[in-house]
């Protein structure tokens, strides 16, 4: 296995006071290097083929013999991810994949902690020791970070809770289609998902510097993650100028997508949206989403047309006899795994009708 690179030091504070890489690195961790990757091991009591596995899950990289790097936290580690296993909590089959999706997300916000640290710290010259600084602030974030997450598992905990009725619904709708599609199985269940993004994005940033480019990107992301959650929708992920999100019902996705089309239209900096919605089984898989219902809204994304919202004919089924909707079938489409997709185009009702609806 190949020895660990040090971080590059480039376009990096290194003439602050204290600085160093392996300064900055005891200060995240909380503790200087002192086991190598047979002593981390032998002490959780973990095989070193599986604690490698889980180390390479994580995405951390490769260490070699007699390199000491790891800490008394990556033994705990290991130990902690041994006890969830061996409660039955993480099965075996999935300790790999729990694991690595921890990993992932946790990476992406780390990689923009340190990046705000080190900028931070650039700003922070002339103040003395700005290092020892950012030691009093890392807790706090640590504290805001706990905060967060404890908030989210509340809320999941509250529309599993919900879930019974939604299991039934399924149930229902699994006795006309048979065994083989019964959800509430394996993370299966009925919902509306949808991802929308910005028409002209590319054309548009072309040649924006970073600052520029930055800020479009906040807009965005902040009208979307501000009208889901208005919405009691869920962001899935970003993926650079879209967003997936997901909902419980067919008309809580149709208000979103309606209004994420009339806010972008309102804001002068950024393109018009399109949006694609569908309704089905959706497979929830380690805080990803996937099933042919995902796939549908993703393919009626790409052939909808600037400031329009385009659902399947599963979507405005859910939406028949609701008032505030206007559905206008269109022709089929040929797209990569749907030979003839059905779209509908969704507008809101005429503002007659929908003061008649309420």
């Amino acid at each position: 296995m190949s020895g660990v690179d040090q971080a590059a030091t480039a376009g990096r504070p290194a003439d602050l006071p204290g600085w160093s890489v392996g300064a900055v690195r005891d200060l995240v961790l909380g503790a200087p290097a002192r086991w190598t990757r047979t002593d981390v091991t032998e002490r959780a009591g973990v095989e070193l083929e599986r604690a490698e596995r889980i180390w390479r899950a994580l995405g951390f990289p490769a260490v070699g013999d007699g390199e000491r790097f790891f800490t008394d936290a990556d033994v705990e580690a290991l130990r902690t991810v041994a006890r969830l296993t061996e409660a039955g909590l993480v099965t075996s089959e999935s300790e790999t994949m729990v694991v690595r999706t921890v990993g992932y997300h946790l990476s992406r916000l780390a990689e923009w902690q340190i990046d705000a640290f080190w900028e931070w710290l650039g700003r922070a010259r002339g103040d003395g020791a700005p290092v020892e600084r950012a030691a009093e602030l890392l807790p706090q974030l640590e504290e805001l970070q706990t905060y967060v997450w404890h908030r989210h598992l509340a809320g999941h905990a509250e529309r599993f809770q919900a879930a019974p009725g939604a299991v039934e619904e399924d149930h229902s709708r699994a006795a006309t289609t048979g065994p083989a599609e019964l959800p509430g199985e394996a993370g299966l269940r009925y919902q509306a998902v949808g991802f929308t993004d910005m028409v002209g994005y590319t054309r548009m940033t072309r040649g924006l510097e970073g600052a520029e480019l930055g800020q479009v990107l906040d807009r965005f992301e902040s009208i979307t993650g501000d009208v889901i959650a208005e919405g009691h929708g869920r962001v899935v992920k970003t993926i650079g100028d879209e967003v997936f999100f997901v909902c419980e019902s067919a008309s809580c996705a149709a208000d979103i997508a309606l209004e994420l089309t009339a806010r972008a239209h309102e804001a002068s900096e950024l393109p018009r949206v399109r949006t694609g919605l569908a309704y089905g089984q959706v497979l929830s898989r380690y805080g990803d989403l996937y099933g042919t219902a995902v796939n549908a809204a993703a393919r009626l994304t790409a052939v909808a047309h600037p400031g329009t919202v385009l659902v399947d004919t599963a979507f405005s089924g859910e939406l028949a006899g609701l008032a505030g909707y206007e559905l206008k079938g269109l022709r089929p489409v040929s797209v990569r795994g749907f030979p003839r997709l059905r779209p509908v185009l969704l507008r809101p009702a005429s503002q007659g009708h929908r003061r008649a609806s309420r």
